[in-house]
């Protein structure tokens, strides 16, 4: 047997009793439920064991063999999630942005999160960006708003106004705006301070190093969460290269270490790179089980926790 399932989890929180009830994430309780799950069915793996499978095509997994992986580096995976997985021995795989640990500062795509949190109807977060755009007409050659509205993307489990205004703030806006905008509904809506917020919302290096003298495998999220798929191959070298020396603080090989790419986004050149840095582990988001005799290490795909019985 040599499939694999592997689970991606982001935030895993008291959502009920949070100050941000409406993020979309996993609570606690149907965490703890989706563990039992996952214990009855399924045999949990860790990293290292799906390393000697890659590395000896003749290794077997164990039947149901499940690996669990949680992104961008959130103090909920130190405080709600490490002590329920080491309570039952089980090893996952935890992807912490340099930045946002380093810097104290607010990742742009969780800027976004916490504003849809607080104001849910994404279409009168999209009415203040059309608004706000025509400031910045005279300098860049911007769409019209029909142009922008008529952008059909869809995604499993975000509405069709969501996944515009997200797909605006993330890519489809020159960076410089996208930024500026980003900040100014997080400002407006959630909180003007920037640090504190970040502070309370990652892991520090002190809490993922801890993960990682338990057992827990620690791997690279690129440094600022960007498509890497999307940056010219010089802006790769510098995503790929700062994120490597923050892993290498925290004690992680530099020759045996492992990327999940943000938002699943990744190319040819990124991928070449990453050969050339010896990276071992790739993990996408293209929702499947993995098949190690035909996937690629650095293309594995992954689950979302909501596939899952919870």
């Amino acid at each position: 047997m040599r499939t694999l399932t592997i689970v991606m989890y982001h935030y895993v929180r008291d959502l009920e009793h949070s100050a941000f009830p409406r993020i979309k994430g996993l609570s606690t309780k149907r965490f703890k439920r989706q563990l039992e799950y996952i214990t009855s069915h399924y045999s949990p793996i860790a990293a290292e064991d799906l390393l000697q499978a890659l590395s000896t095509p003749e290794k077997q997994l164990p039947s149901n063999a499940i690996l669990l992986t949680f992104d961008d580096g959130y103090s909920d995976h130190f405080t709600n999630v490490f002590p329920l997985l080491d309570a039952r021995g089980i090893k996952a795989c935890f992807f912490p942005p340099a930045q946002a640990v380093l810097e104290n500062t607010v990742l742009d795509v969780n800027k976004i999160h916490f504003t849809l949190a607080v104001v849910p109807d994404a279409r009168v977060l999209l009415e203040q960006v059309f608004d706000w755009l025509d400031e910045f007409r005279s300098e860049y050659k911007l769409e019209s708003r029909d142009e922008y509205l008529a952008v059909k993307e869809e995604h499993r489990y975000d509405s069709h106004d969501v996944v515009l205004l997200k797909r605006l703030l993330q890519r489809e806006l020159p960076e410089a705006i996208r930024k500026q905008i980003v900040q100014r509904l997080f400002s407006k809506f959630v909180t003007t301070d920037e640090a504190t917020f970040a502070r309370e919302l990652y892991m520090s290096p002190d809490q993922i190093d801890c993960l990682r003298q338990n057992g827990m495998h620690i791997g690279s999220h690129g440094y600022a969460h960007v498509w890497l798929n999307r940056v010219p191959p010089e802006s790769q070298v510098s995503e790929i290269d700062h994120s490597l020396d923050f892993l290498q603080t925290l004690g992680v090989r530099k020759d045996y270490w492992s990327i999940c790419y943000p938002y699943g986004g990744f190319n040819e050149s990124l991928l070449n790179l990453l050969r050339k840095r010896n990276c071992q582990l790739g993990f996408t988001v293209e929702p499947r089980v993995a098949d190690l005799d035909v996937d690629d290490r650095l293309t594995l795909p992954r689950i979302d926790t909501n596939d899952l019985p919870s």
